[in-house]
């Protein structure tokens, strides 16, 4: 049994791209993380000790999305990712950024990138070598 933390669609506003005018004008950054951790004691017990704050993920999510600047959203979502699983017992993490209406010339929802992450390891959750993802 898997128990997450799911914080979606949070919007912000940050200066990523690899464009001068994404650097110079910003644009809108969307962001969805799901933190895989076992949950059981918070629910049983109802106590924020035992679980994470979500406040707290939301600040820090924030401040690398808003004070920093990459040109890849993938850099981004790897900083999330380093980021969360530095500051929390995580087993895994999912980090989805995204940037709607993209400088390509053309008409789309967004561009995205998912990353699947766990402690320690900085690499993918999942890989061609490890499909199973036990290491």
């Amino acid at each position: 049994m898997t128990d997450k933390l799911i914080l979606k669609n949070m919007i912000f506003y940050g200066y990523h791209g690899v464009y001068a005018a994404e650097k110079e004008l910003g644009q809108r950054i969307e962001v969805d993380v799901e933190m895989v951790l076992p949950l059981l004691s918070a629910g049983a017990n109802d106590d924020l000790e035992t679980s994470i704050n979500y406040v707290e993920v939301y600040t820090l999510i924030k401040e690398l999305v808003e004070e920093k600047d990459y040109n890849l959203i993938e850099a981004l979502a790897h900083a999330i990712a380093e980021t969360l699983l530095s500051a929390y017992s995580l087993e895994a993490i999912t980090v989805r950024v995204r940037k709607p209406n993209p400088p390509v010339g053309g008409v789309m929802d967004y561009f995205a990138v998912e990353i699947n992450r766990r402690p320690r390891s900085g690499r993918p959750l999942y890989t061609e070598d490890d499909p199973s993802g036990m290491g």
